[in-house]
């Protein structure tokens, strides 16, 4: 095990009051944290990437940041009715 995938299993332990956020917070909070939670995800991805030395895996992140930020856009938008 070396030093990048010990990071990316910090990130995992890190995702879980997230998700604990996600399941109880008010709708803002919940928003918040669906947001680290998808920065965290990117950021666990690239990190594995480096960690097994596999470089088609950071393309899959760079996918996976453009598509949450889009998608964060749109849930903020369906969300703004409850705002």
């Amino acid at each position: 095990m070396n030093l990048w995938l010990i990071g990316a299993l910090v990130l995992v332990l890190l995702m879980f009051p997230c998700g604990w956020v996600c399941y109880t917070g008010s709708l803002m909070e919940r928003f918040a944290a669906l947001q680290m939670a998808q920065l965290f995800a990117v950021l666990i991805i690239l990190l594995l990437a480096e960690g097994y030395r596999r470089s088609i895996y950071f393309d899959l992140s760079l996918v996976l940041a453009v598509l949450s930020l889009a998608s964060g856009l749109v849930y903020l938008r369906f969300l703004e009715r409850w705002l």
